[in-house]
């Protein structure tokens, strides 16, 4: 039963690391539209897509 607990924790922390690098990888289009068109400040754009992608890969 110890071997099943590990390799289950292995997994929901691989998927975990995995949404979170794969959240980077579409910040730029998301910032990108905002930033330009100067409906948010790059800081406030880069603060909320850092939240928003930790908190998307707890869901």
């Amino acid at each position: 039963m110890e071997h099943i607990t590990l390799l289950l924790a292995i997994v929901i922390v691989t998927a975990l690391v995995f949404d979170f690098t794969n959240g980077f990888h579409d910040t730029a289009n998301a910032m990108a539209t905002t930033i330009s068109t100067g409906a948010l400040k790059p800081k406030t754009a880069v603060a909320m897509s850092a939240v928003l992608n930790l908190v998307g890969a707890f869901l």
